[in-house]
């Protein structure tokens, strides 16, 4: 088992910055890739970024490169979302997630369903 908890989140103006943090307790140690997942009102669970546990690699949907940063920090089991230049359409609830084990698929690390841990998620709004 894995828990993940997110913090962090709130209500920000355009083009100013926020980190959510992402705890992880339990069995982390078997975490291959540590999400970032983010879902808007009426919207479906859009991808934005993982980090690679084992080698530190990091890639980003379109969205968010150049804005947003994943990094992690391995003693304190917490991985965090930098996120620079808020645009009002970052605004949803962002969850982290881990998939445990090595990829099996094309889709490991980037879609929902290959994720086996989730956060319960912290809301992130951005005004203009």
């Amino acid at each position: 088992q894995v828990q993940l908890a997110e913090s962090g989140g709130g209500s920000v103006q355009v083009g100013d910055s926020l980190r959510l943090s992402c705890a992880a307790s339990g069995r982390t140690y078997s975490a291959y890739f540590i999400g970032w997942f983010r879902q808007a009102p009426g919207k479906e669970r859009e991808w934005v970024g993982y980090i690679s546990a084992p080698d530190g690699i990091t890639y980003y949907a379109d969205s968010v490169k150049g804005r947003f940063t994943i990094s992690s920090d391995n003693a304190k089991n917490m991985v965090y979302l930098q996120m620079n230049s808020l645009k009002p359409e970052d605004t949803a609830v962002y969850y982290c997630a881990a998939e445990m084990g090595q990829p099996t698929g094309w889709g490991s690390g980037l879609i929902p369903r290959y994720y086996d841990y989730w956060g319960q998620g912290t809301q992130v709004t951005v005004s203009s």
